[in-house]
């Protein structure tokens, strides 16, 4: 059996907040999706498309992301 990498398998959480004042926590972004010289930047990105899918799945589509940051800070 393989055993994945820990990057691989590792998260981390964000708190995004939504142009409507609503809020959602711990969202999972994949480690490997963050760092270098944009930092933590492609998070939202990688929200919205979540929240797409999320709104097609519900039927209810998602507000617009006033804002992203680390869960904890």
């Amino acid at each position: 059996m393989a055993l994945k990498r820990r990057s691989e398998t590792s998260f981390v959480l964000f708190d995004v907040l939504y142009v409507d004042g609503s809020r959602s926590s711990n969202r999972k972004v994949p480690m490997t999706a963050l760092g270098g010289l944009d930092g933590d930047e492609p998070a939202k990105a990688i929200i919205e498309a979540q929240d797409i899918e999320i709104g097609r799945a519900s039927g209810k589509p998602r507000p617009e992301i006033s804002s992203v940051t680390r869960a904890g800070r």
